[in-house]
């Protein structure tokens, strides 16, 4: 019996170890979290902190509480704001055409001074024999002058320098300026015709194959163009080359320009058309006309450039039709000039890259080939780096100081 009793006490003493062991691990289990608790639309609206709206990100939906008149009373509604609008970019005012390419003129210099120099080198010898006349013809057909100009421009120099006898270095540059002048030439209007009298607006069609620096021309035209007090609508025509209308859109943004543009590989003509019929609606003084530059051949885009022309001047004639030639390609950019010639009627020349190794003969002879005056020079990648080309200064910067 006794037996019995210690072993029924050994097993209510286990057991109860065991239920202890059992409800201390339930304890230590953490707990899961408590629901959230649903909130009471009847409770009015915290209070801001000063900070809150510094924290809150811009393109975040802001809320507010509005009451609104239900049944049982009045009660507050949360209310989403749309985000705030984007801010436009800030519009630049460009520096003043007037003098520019003087003021760009060490620029230009850097690059041309080797012909200048090598021309009053040569004249400077004491003997001008026959080999140092080859040399100066060598020198002036290198900087891609031509030769028919080359001939011209050693011709007048022999028999002036004959005249002159003693030659001081002031005289021989004074000599070769007027030379070079008369090559250049003085006497042309190199005025980009913007301003029809009868009409508004002026139309501008830019014309190029792609590398030339065509898109990026007729952006910094636009900055030309609003410097002297003039409101322009952009036409991004060059709609085979991806990015190029956005490209024209940023450089218009930032003068206050409209563009117009269509979608990607769309029409180029009918790209051109809307943007002259906008110009016209918004009472703009000049419409720029990006094309495309995408070929140089005479099939497929010679044809497209005709019809977009064609298609402008149901609006209105063109007033100018601007051809963009790289100056570092030389008498390669002439075999374009030909073939862009023949489809449009050039009526005058942008040459870029006229900072890099351009050769300055260019100048001449591109002039000399279409018979039609070098307007605008590219010199350099800033934005107003584009500057009405002026005679005396690309002269003095080619013969230095």
């Amino acid at each position: 019996m006794e037996t019995i009793i210690l072993a029924v006490i050994i097993a209510v003493v286990v057991l109860g170890a065991l239920g202890g062991l059992i409800v201390g691990s339930r304890r230590r289990k953490p707990l899961p979290p408590p629901p959230p608790k649903t909130p009471d639309i009847t409770a009015p609206p915290a209070e801001p902190h000063v900070g809150d709206e510094a924290e809150t990100p811009r393109d975040e939906p802001r809320r507010t509480i509005e009451e609104v008149d239900l049944p049982g009373g009045p009660a507050p509604v949360v209310v989403e704001e749309p985000p705030a609008a984007v801010e436009a970019p800030e519009i630049e005012i460009p520096e003043p055409t007037a003098g520019r390419l003087v003021r760009l003129r060490a620029r230009l210099s850097r690059s041309q001074n080797a012909l200048g120099k090598g021309l009053l080198t040569l004249l400077s010898r004491e003997h001008l024999d026959e080999d140092t006349w080859e040399e100066i013809e060598d020198t002036l057909l290198t900087a891609d002058v031509g030769v028919q100009p080359t001939q011209e421009l050693v011709d007048n120099l022999r028999e002036r320098v004959k005249v002159l006898g003693t030659r001081t270095p002031d005289e021989l540059r004074g000599l070769l300026r007027e030379e070079l002048l008369k090559l250049v030439g003085t006497d042309v209007d190199r005025t980009v015709r913007t301003e029809p009298e009868d009409r508004k607006p002026g139309i501008v069609m830019v014309v190029g194959v792609n590398g030339t620096g065509k898109t990026t021309t007729t952006g910094k035209l636009a900055r030309v163009l609003v410097a002297d007090g003039r409101t322009v609508v952009l036409g991004a025509a060059d709609t085979f080359r991806a990015a190029a209308a956005d490209q024209l859109q940023t450089w218009g943004e930032r003068v206050g320009a409209y563009t117009v543009r269509g979608p990607e590989a769309g029409d180029p003509a009918s790209v051109a058309f809307d943007a002259v019929k906008e110009g016209k609606e918004m009472g703009v003084d000049v419409v720029l006309i990006d094309t495309a530059g995408r070929l140089h051949t005479k099939t497929g885009l010679m044809d497209e450039l005709g019809k977009v022309k064609r298609v402008v001047e149901k609006h209105a004639p063109l007033d100018e039709v601007l051809l963009v030639l790289d100056a570092t390609t030389g008498q390669n950019g002439l075999v374009q000039a030909r073939v862009f010639a023949e489809v449009v009627d050039i009526t005058g020349i942008v040459l870029t890259k006229l900072d890099g190794t351009a050769k300055g003969g260019i100048v001449v002879a591109v002039q000399r080939e279409l018979n039609v005056p070098v307007k605008l020079v590219g010199l350099g990648e800033g934005a107003d780096d584009l500057a009405p080309f002026e005679p005396e200064a690309f002269v003095d910067a080619l013969i230095g100081d």
